[in-house]
């Protein structure tokens, strides 16, 4: 028994460090068939079948095996078949995994004459198939075949299936790279473009110089409307996609009055429209072109140049309203090269948060040589905290934590599905309170902050125990605040998984005898007395809470009394109460952390 035992460890140990070393490889840099393959060798190497193979569903339709180990014909691996059937089609159908002991006599799907054939040619003969997905599409599927009839045991699908998730995240972070590949030579084709359409302009030189400069000294779009109200005269005003205005200059030599917000959204959307620059002259006699900053489809804003109307000059200058065009371009290229950076520090502080989380305790110096480069003290970082909106998601919540952390040059992203935060901290009481006095004032409305400091930079413990106590915090009815957990030592028991004993012993002396009772018996005591105390122990309000006659409630106390064995409406009423609402939270954490 012993042995067994000792074996049935070792095993896992080797599954888990395999597990961990193909989710390690997923942070490299590697090449996507690369990477499969290491998950399909990891994965035939553990679970000792004949062979193993991954196919992916391509453009055609048809499922194709991309990386395999073990004994395969050439044949059978420049095969394709329709995704529709075999034992692959039922995989990606149902999106779960399935196997046959037999897969030539197998009835419960449509075979493939061809596939059958290298199927026989190969002697494939027990199959186990587990599908890849990704946001909910079956992409692909992971198989494992033996050339004898078997069955396939639990923990080996399970296996296979931690295999296969491991795979799809590859796949899926190979196509968000291949995507930002694309979006980047869109925008180099985009700025050649300006750039080409700026060259035959020579009527408009001076200014478009101008502009280029503004734009190869790194200047702001706020940059561009003081130069634009400079050199036409009046004031410009640049408004982002929501309407909201992000930059408003006058000009010093030659100013206009401020023109009526009166219109202004309807001549934005004609520009949008039309795309091209609208103009239109006030009662007061100013006149506003609206101009359309567009990046290929994505709309980005407008660009809005407000001046006198002199009424002998009829229409603008036609070479004004091209400028502003073109200026609009300009201002493309700035907005989303500001998005693209911010996006860039994000995406870089939240890889970096997960991986100080995933190796602590301690920091590697590659990983200290990664965070001084972003102007942050690895070694200072003190403090993990959680944010949870009711409102908001958390990648949302995320990249408001990404400002704060800029500024107090900490770490932030979303690890595990959390907003999370990673700072220094001299007093972790105020800093909670500030962090969540800023997200509050951003969002309009509540939000919970937690914090826990980390010892020895055990980051992935203080963020567990902050999880944990955010989700007891709101089970207990707490929804905007930000505290540390040391404020709620008196739930810790509930939070901190090394105190589970002490839980398990207060909860046992107080409740067990009930807890026992209920499952020996498959009722019902612990909800009554529940209810009953939630209730404020009125016996009617329980009752109708409990959807039971007054009668039934009274022998279920009388029940109770005979389990517990004291008068525990008097004796150990305190101590009872407490123990019924520690096993109501004890689920809420773990929960709350898987």
């Amino acid at each position: 028994m012993a042995e067994a035992e000792s074996y049935s460890l070792a095993r896992r140990q080797r599954e888990l460090a395999s597990l961990y070393a193909t989710a390690k490889s997923l942070t490299a840099l590697g090449e996507l068939d690369e990477v499969l393959q290491s998950i399909v060798h990891h994965a035939h190497d553990l679970i000792g079948t004949d062979f193993t193979y991954l196919s992916l569903v391509g453009a055609d339709g048809r499922l194709s095996a991309r990386a395999s180990e073990g004994t395969i014909s050439a044949s059978f691996l420049a095969a394709g078949i329709p995704a529709t059937v075999g034992l692959g089609g039922k995989v990606l159908a149902s999106r779960s995994p399935h196997w046959v002991r037999n897969y030539g006599a197998a009835t419960l799907f449509d075979h493939d004459p061809n596939f059958d054939r290298l199927a026989a040619t190969e002697a494939l003969v027990a199959l186990l198939g587990v599908p890849l997905v990704i946001r909910g599409e079956a992409v692909g599927a992971l198989f494992v075949a033996d050339r004898s009839e078997r069955s396939f045991q639990a923990e080996e699908i399970a296996l296979l299936s931690a295999f296969a998730d491991h795979a799809a995240v590859a796949l899926d972070n190979a196509r968000l790279y291949e995507a930002s590949r694309n979006s980047l030579q869109e925008l180099r084709i985009a700025y050649r473009k300006i750039e080409e359409h700026m060259a035959v302009m020579e009527r408009a030189q001076a200014i478009h110089e101008a502009l280029t400069g503004v734009v190869l000294e790194g200047g702001t779009p706020g940059d561009v409307a003081q130069l634009l109200a400079d050199q036409l005269g009046g004031s410009v005003t640049i408004l982002d996609g929501t309407g909201a205005t992000l930059a408003r200059r006058d000009s010093a030599s030659n100013p206009c009055r401020a023109p009526s917000d009166s219109g202004l959204a309807e001549a934005v959307e004609n520009a949008h429209r039309s795309g091209r620059c609208t103009t239109s002259v006030d009662a007061a006699g100013v006149a506003r072109s609206v101009a359309s900053i567009q990046a290929g489809d994505s709309y980005l804003g407008a660009l809005a140049w407000s001046r006198e109307a002199v009424a002998d000059r009829g229409a603008p200058d036609d070479m004004d309203l091209r400028t502003v065009e073109r200026a609009t371009h300009i201002l493309g290229l700035l907005i989303l090269k500001e998005r693209a950076v911010a996006d860039a520090g994000e995406r870089l502080s939240g890889e970096l948060l997960t991986e100080l989380m995933v190796g602590s305790p301690g920091i590697s110096p590659a990983q200290r040589a990664r965070t001084s480069a972003r102007n942050i003290d690895a070694d200072r970082l003190n403090l993990v905290l959680v944010a949870d909106s009711p409102t908001l998601s958390s990648t949302d919540l995320s990249r408001h934590l990404q400002g704060i952390a800029r500024d107090r040059s900490g770490l932030a992203g979303e690890h595990l599905g959390r907003a999370t935060m990673i700072l220094h901290s001299a007093d972790d009481d105020q800093t909670v309170a500030e962090v969540h006095h800023r997200l509050r004032r951003a969002l309009g409305g509540a939000v919970v902050v937690v914090g826990e400091r980390a010892a020895d930079q055990d980051w992935a413990r203080a963020f567990s125990l902050a999880s944990r106590c955010s989700a007891v915090i709101r089970a207990i009815g707490h929804t905007d605040l930000g505290a540390t957990t040391g404020r709620y030592a008196l739930y810790a028991m509930v939070f901190d998984p090394e105190r589970v004993r002490e839980l398990d012993r207060f909860i046992t002396g107080s409740i067990g005898p009930l807890l026992d009772y209920d499952q020996r018996r498959g009722s019902n005591l612990v909800e009554t007395l529940s209810a009953y105390y939630a209730q404020h122990t009125n016996v009617a309000a329980t009752a109708r809470a409990l959807h039971v006659h007054v009668n039934t409630l009274l022998k279920r106390l009388d029940r109770v009394g005979s389990v517990l064995g004291v008068d525990w409406r008097h004796d150990n009423d305190l101590e009872l109460q407490l123990g019924l609402r520690l096993h109501q939270l004890r689920g809420i954490p773990a929960a709350q952390a898987d």
